[in-house]
């Protein structure tokens, strides 16, 4: 029943936002454009506003979780035009708070003890309420200031409901209206159905805070405030309370004397940290999770708060995602193109040539502009539109990465308009490549595999003696002398011998037998055994 009477509130939203004008220009069945045509609401109610306009209002009319939907798809502009796009990205998501009393019992209920035992003052007014959660300022008994977020009543229930209700009209959508396949509809539902269920979660929230906190624990660059994990869990989240400027109050920046410039620049490179050196960034940078310390006006410092949406990219993404924006820099569109079949994005079938052709197609107007005008969005939007024309799957890890260099663009403009984005990011990337190929940075990966090597250790003997039989065996001479071919062989299978024996020697010596000393020895004993398995080969 519920089903039902949210479906008529769906066509009662159409109606009073006459959603059906946009509906009919597509190519609907005959007897489906008829109902509409027909319908009295064409007479009833005039059209105001632009359709990007009234699909705003109508995700609004709709309720939080049809407005956090909203926002996602802004983040999609490889779907959708521009005009949608900005016009779903001001949705705000404010929501009435509940009551304070109603708080007071889920806190307890959630800590197994009161109020006033957990805190010695609490505030009754919220601080901010959203479709997921509400804030209450407090105080712990130690004086501390702290903030308490408490996750909405019955929130899951009503997502879970309107969730239904979108797997509906988007299977109806793709039914009535092919060319709005292309979008879609069901994938874009699936990853908003993940990101909202995380946000439900504050203690993985909390988690994603220590993890960025110990990212930036020794930086000016950004600070996160503390967790009190003894008081937070699955449904509450105690944190540390900062007092900061928001970062979209320009008046308040500048009467704190901070300077925008050094400040928009510091913004880019916490991002580009974020992404390359940690691969764990902060996903939800929009100006009422960002805040400026006033407390260091000559050494400007980022504070954030709200980590329920994070997002991470794996190594090979990382190096790819790197690559692929120094190319572009460089306008090595073969490489860009070539990269993209490389690391999986595309089919390995892909015509490289043709996604070379097309990506300077839509690359070269970029610059034309001056290169502080440049956008990483845009390019990265660019590339990815091009890509879907060749069959380029959705990666989520992408999106979310475009979400935030938008919101991150957005602001370091918005901060300083004449902001080269560019010149900040090159060095960072460039750093980051100096220190894959440094040998710390190998010695590193070594002593991280170290103990699925030392497992393989006691098949060595193994590996040795089936080397050596194979060495024995007789083989066909090569036309090169005799005497030659024999001491080549005997130089090689001793060398070989020489380096697995060696280090399986050496290796439980105590004092040899340290953690610096460990991917050397499994190195000299691979080397040894790929001698002797070239030289059995022969």
């Amino acid at each position: 029943m519920k089903a039902i009477l949210r479906g008529f509130t769906v066509v009662r939203v159409i109606i009073r936002y006459r959603l059906d004008l946009p509906i009919l220009g597509y190519a609907l069945p005959l007897p489906i454009r008829i109902i509409f045509w027909c319908m009295p609401w064409r007479l009833l109610t005039p059209v105001q506003g632009t359709v990007a306009q009234r699909i705003r209002l109508a995700l609004i009319d709709l309720g939080p979780v049809f407005v956090k939907f909203g926002q996602l798809l802004s983040t999609r502009r490889d779907m959708l035009d521009d005009e949608l796009a900005q016009s779903l990205a001001t949705l705000l998501d404010k929501v009435p708070a509940f009551d304070s009393i109603e708080s007071k019992r889920l806190i307890e209920q959630a800590l197994k003890q009161s109020v006033s035992q957990a805190f010695l003052e609490f505030d009754d007014v919220p601080l901010a309420s959203a479709s997921v959660a509400q804030v209450h300022s407090a105080r712990l008994d130690s004086g501390e200031s702290v903030v308490v977020k408490i996750i909405r009543p019955g929130i899951r229930r009503t997502i879970q409901s309107d969730l239904r209700l979108m797997r509906l009209l988007a299977k109806w959508i793709n039914a009535a209206v092919p060319d709005l396949r292309r979008l879609r509809l069901q994938g874009v539902i699936d990853e908003y159905e993940k990101t909202i269920l995380d946000e439900l979660d504050l203690q993985r929230e909390a988690g994603n805070a220590s993890q960025l906190r110990r990212n930036f624990e020794n930086s000016n660059l950004l600070y996160i405030p503390k967790i009190h994990w003894h008081l937070s869990n699955a449904t509450v989240l105690v944190q540390e309370r900062i007092y900061g400027i928001r970062v979209n109050d320009i008046d308040g920046i500048e009467k704190a004397g901070i300077s925008r410039q050094e400040l928009a620049k510091r913004g880019v490179e916490i991002f580009f940290t974020q992404v390359f050196r940690d691969s764990f960034f902060h996903a939800d940078m929009h100006p009422g999770n960002i805040f400026i310390n006033p407390a260091l006006p000559n050494d400007p410092q980022y504070m954030a708060v709200d980590f329920g949406i994070v997002g991470s990219l794996t190594q090979e993404d990382q190096a790819y995602l790197a690559r692929i924006l120094l190319a572009f820099f460089n306008r090595d569109y073969k490489q860009i193109a070539q990269l993209h079949v490389d690391c999986g994005w595309l089919p390995a079938d892909t015509k490289v040539h043709e996604f070379e052709g097309a990506i300077r197609g839509v690359s070269e107007p970029i610059f034309s502009k001056p290169l502080a005008e440049i956008s990483f969005a845009q390019v990265l939007l660019g590339l990815f539109q091009t890509a879907r024309r060749f069959d380029m799957q959705v990666q989520p890890q992408l999106v979310l990465l475009q979400k935030t260099m938008l919101n991150v663009e957005g602001l370091g403009r918005q901060l300083y308009p004449q902001l080269n984005l560019w010149e900040t990011a090159q060095p960072v990337l460039e750093q980051w490549f100096k220190q894959q190929v440094s040998p710390k940075q190998i010695y590193a990966q070594l002593k991280q595999e170290w103990p699925d090597l030392a497992q393989q250790l006691p098949f060595l003997p193994g590996l040795v003696h089936d080397a050596l039989q194979q060495a024995a065996r007789p083989v066909v001479a090569p036309a090169v002398p005799e005497k030659a071919l024999k001491s080549k062989g005997h130089w090689s299978g001793a060398i070989g011998l020489v380096l697995v024996m060696g280090a399986a020697i050496v290796h439980p010596i105590p004092f040899m037998n340290q953690v610096w000393f460990a991917p050397v020895s499994t190195a000299l004993a691979l080397v040894g055994i790929l001698v002797l398995w070239n030289r059995g080969n022969r």
